[in-house]
């Protein structure tokens, strides 16, 4: 995890985010780069085809937003001590990109390059922290995703959970996440008692891969009720004392968690500590 990247915009959980990254980077003396994150407008955008009314995009507010994001995000790198990073150079810094790409196209390829991209958590009715932005880093970019939290959390990476399904997404997420399982504390392998397991390995025997690799983990059977299965997981998180959880994204299909909901909906939509997650 030398290399994190933060899409920054305007939002009341962008604190959060940056807090979550930076917790991140101290604990593997990383790089951190930050972008301001523009929605795509095209520049003439026809509204009335007979009266030809047309709406153009407003250049002067999107560099005001673009120079508001890196002055944020600067301040908040200088109010904690953190030095701007030099080419050549090692340990912990940060920098910023310049003329970023307008779009969700250029945040997932940009992230191909990175070891991690950290992202706020979606809230229902509201534009930012953006959904569309969290998927298509999710989809597109072949690498984990980090969400924070909407309250800056106090440490990351002590007590892991991974919420293990058997699946092909949540071997992914755990191989991801094997810089942070190594340094962990306690890692706990939770397999929820009566929920679906594809067609895969066990919580036990990927624990014992994982004390192969030198990472503490244990495997832990939790005991479901009438809650979701996110629900579930995150409850035994909160018990646990857990600071990290790891989870496959939509092992089942986006369409049919969108229609009947399921364990990822829940953890992006109600998740109160960092979660990383990959496809």
């Amino acid at each position: 995890m030398k290399a994190i990247l933060v899409p920054t915009a305007a939002h009341d959980r962008m604190t959060a985010v940056l807090e979550t990254a930076l917790l991140t980077a101290r604990r593997f003396d990383s790089y951190i780069e930050g972008f301001a994150v523009r929605p795509l407008i095209t520049e003439y955008v026809p509204v009335d085809m007979v009266g030809g009314l047309t709406w153009t995009r407003d250049d002067i507010s999107d560099e005001q937003a673009v120079r508001q994001s890196r002055d944020a995000f600067e301040a908040f790198m200088a109010a904690r001590g953190i030095a701007l990073f030099r080419d050549g150079g090692a340990g912990l810094g940060y920098g910023w990109l310049e003329n970023a790409s307008a779009g969700d196209t250029f945040v997932s390829s940009h992230a191909r390059v990175f070891d991690v991209t950290v992202l706020g958590r979606p809230t229902s009715g509201q534009a930012e922290p953006s959904m569309a932005t969290l998927e298509a880093v999710l989809f597109e970019s072949g690498r984990p995703i980090l969400i924070a939290p909407p309250a800056p959390p106090a440490t990351i990476g002590e007590t892991i959970a991974i919420a293990w399904n058997g699946s092909t997404e949540t071997a992914r997420a755990t191989a991801f996440a094997m810089p942070f399982l190594r340094q962990a504390k306690r890692v706990v392998v939770m397999t929820a008692e009566g929920g679906p397991l594809h067609e895969g390995p066990s919580g036990e025997q990927l624990a014992r891969s994982l004390r192969l690799n030198g990472v503490p983990a244990e495997a832990s059977t939790v005991k479901g009720d009438r809650r979701s299965l996110g629900e579930t997981f995150l409850r035994a998180s909160a018990s646990l004392g857990v600071d990290l959880l790891v989870k496959g994204a939509y092992t089942q299909s986006r369409l049919r968690q969108m229609i009947f909901g399921g364990t990822t909906s829940h953890i992006l939509s109600e998740a109160t500590l960092p979660v990383l997650m990959a496809h």
